[in-house]
C-alpha cells in the first residue's frame, strides 16, 4: 500500500494515477478524511487515558478514601475510551480497506492506456522462425495436437484426477519440462541469485499484502484452503515476499536476490476468451521465480538486470519473442512498471505471453513491514521485485511450436546435457 503521508501530499497525482491505473471507484478523498478522524479521534483518547491515569494515581498516593465525585469521573472515563475505542477501530478499518484498494504510483516511463497499448520496446529472433517456417512465419502444428499425436500429454485422465484444466506431462516432454528448468537454474546461480524451495500455502496476511486478492473477492484467482487461514500460491512470488515480513534488513546486505521453485495454482478466474487451449492456461504448472529485494535507489537498475536475464534464458533457447512495457490500465495493484516478453507463435501469427518482470518498489514491503536499516541508523521500508525465469507450462507451448521438424522436436544445443545428449525426441 501507499504511505498515506505521500498520499495527503500528492492527493491530485494519487487521484490521476488511480484513474490511469484504471481504479475508478477508489475514493482518495474519503481515505483522507479517514484519517482525519483517525487522527482526532486518538488525541482525544488519549487525552481521556492521560486523565485516567492521573485518577489512578492520586488514588493509590491518597491516604484517605477517593472522594465520589473522584470515582464517578474515573468510570464516566472507562466508558467514555471503550465507546471511543469501538468508533476508532471501525473507522480505521474502513480507512485501511481503502488505503489498501490504492494501487502503487507509475513510474515515468509507463505507457498511458488500456490493455493493448503497450509499448513494444525490443524483438528478437523472428529470423529464426522465417527460416523454419518461411517468410510468413506461420505453419507449425498447434502444440496440443503435436503432444497428443506424441503420446505427452493426458488432459482426460488429468480431468478424471482433478477437473479441468489439470493434465499429466508423460515421458520426453516431461523429461524436456525438467531440462528446461535445470538450465534456467544454473543460469540464475551464475547470475547471484540464491536458490530457494518454498511453501506451496500463505496465511492471508502474506497473500493479500503481495497483492493478490482477498478471500472474500469474487474474482480471486486463488485457491483457498476451507478453515484454515491459508491459500495455495499462483505464484513463489507470494511466498518470496513473506520471507523477509516484519523484519528490518541491513542496508550492507542489499540487494538480495533469490530464486524460488515452485508449482502454480490458479482458478484463472475473469480469463473467459483468452487463450486457454492446452497447456497455455491451466490449473497449475511449475515456475522458477526470480526476486529481488532491494534499496530504493537501485530497484530500477534490479528492474533491467532481472529483465536482462530473462532475455539471455529465452536467447539460448533459441524462442523468438518481444519486450512490452505494459500500459497503466493492464498493471496489477503492486507494480510501478512492468515488462512482459512474449514469445512468437507461428502457429497463431502473433506473439503470446510467456513471463513477465515487475518493479513493486515500496508497495509489498510497507504492506508486510520489511523495512532497510540505513548506515546512519535510519529506517525506512525497502523495494521489491520479481520476475519469470521460465514459466514451464507455456514454455512448452513455445517450444512445441518453436522447434518442429517433421514429426519430432529438435533439441537446442543448451538443453542437450540435460537430455541425455539428444538432439531430437
Amino acid at each position: 500500500m501507499l504511505d498515506i503521508k505521500f498520499i495527503r501530499e500528492n492527493t491530485e497525482r494519487v487521484k490521476q494515477n488511480t484513474l490511469d491505473k484504471g481504479y475508478k471507484n477508489v475514493d482518495i478523498d474519503r481515505v483522507i478524511e479517514l484519517d482525519q478522524e483517525r487522527k482526532a479521534l486518538g488525541q482525544e483518547i488519549d487525552s481521556l487515558r492521560s486523565r485516567r491515569n492521573e485518577i489512578a494515581n492520586s488514588m493509590k498516593i491518597a491516604k484517605s478514601k477517593p472522594s465520589s465525585e473522584l470515582i464517578a469521573e474515573g468510570k464516566e472515563l472507562k466508558e467514555k475510551i471503550s465507546a471511543l475505542e469501538d468508533k476508532y477501530r471501525h473507522i480505521d478499518q474502513d480507512f485501511m480497506t481503502i488505503l489498501k484498494s490504492i494501487p502503487n504510483i507509475l513510474q515515468d516511463d509507463v505507457p498511458i492506456g488500456e490493455e493493448g497499448e503497450d509499448e513494444v520496446v525490443k524483438e528478437w529472433g523472428k529470423d529464426i522462425t522465417e527460416k523454419r517456417f518461411g517468410s510468413s512465419m506461420i505453419g507449425a502444428e498447434d502444440h496440443l495436437d503435436f503432444a497428443n499425436r506424441k503420446d505427452w500429454v493426458d488432459f482426460e485422465r488429468g480431468t478424471k484426477v482433478a477437473g479441468t484444466k489439470f493434465y499429466f506431462l508423460k515421458g520426453e516432454l516431461a523429461l524436456l519440462e525438467n531440462a528446461i528448468y535445470q538450465f534456467a537454474l544454473n543460469k540464475l546461480l551464475a547470475k547471484g541469485f540464491k536458490f530457494m524451495t518454498v511453501p506451496h500455502m500463505v496465511n492471508g496476511n502474506v497473500a493479500t499484502g503481495t497483492g493478490f486478492a482477498p478471500r472474500a473477492s469474487e474474482q480471486s484467482d486463488e485457491y483457498f484452503i476451507e478453515n484454515q487461514d491459508l491459500s495455495l500460491i499462483a505464484t513463489a512470488e507470494m511466498s518470496l515476499t513473506g520471507y523477509h515480513a516484519d523484519e528490518i534488513l541491513n542496508e550492507d546486505d542489499l540487494p538480495l536476490f533469490y530464486a524460488g521453485y515452485s508449482p502454480c495454482y490458479r482458478k484463472e478466474a475473469g480469463t473467459y476468451g483468452k487463450h486457454t487451449r492446452g497447456l497455455f492456461r491451466v490449473h497449475q504448472f511449475n515456475k522458477l521465480e526470480m526476486y529481488a529485494f532491494t534499496l530504493p535507489e537501485q530497484s530500477k537498475d534490479a528492474h533491467e538486470r532481472i529483465l536482462a536475464v530473462e532475455e539471455e534464458i529465452y536467447q539460448e533457447l533459441g524462442i523468438p519473442y518481444r519486450i512490452i512495457n505494459i500500459a497503466s490500465g493492464d498493471l496489477g495493484a503492486p507494480a510501478s512498471k512492468k515488462y512482459d516478453i512474449e514469445y512468437w507463435s507461428p502457429v497463431d501469427g502473433k506473439y503470446r505471453e510467456i513471463t513477465s518482470c515487475s518493479n513493486c518498489t515500496d508497495y509489498q514491503a510497507r504492506n508486510l513491514n520489511i523495512r532497510v536499516r540505513r548506515k546512519n541508523g535510519d529506517i525506512e521500508v525497502l523495494h521489491t521485485l520479481n520476475g519469470t525465469a521460465v514459466s514451464l507450462a507455456r514454455c512448452l507451448v513455445a517450444f512445441i511450436e518453436n522447434f518442429q521438424d517433421g514429426d519430432d522436436l529438435l533439441v537446442p544445443e543448451v538443453l542437450k546435457p540435460y537430455m541425455g545428449g539428444k538432439t531430437r525426441i
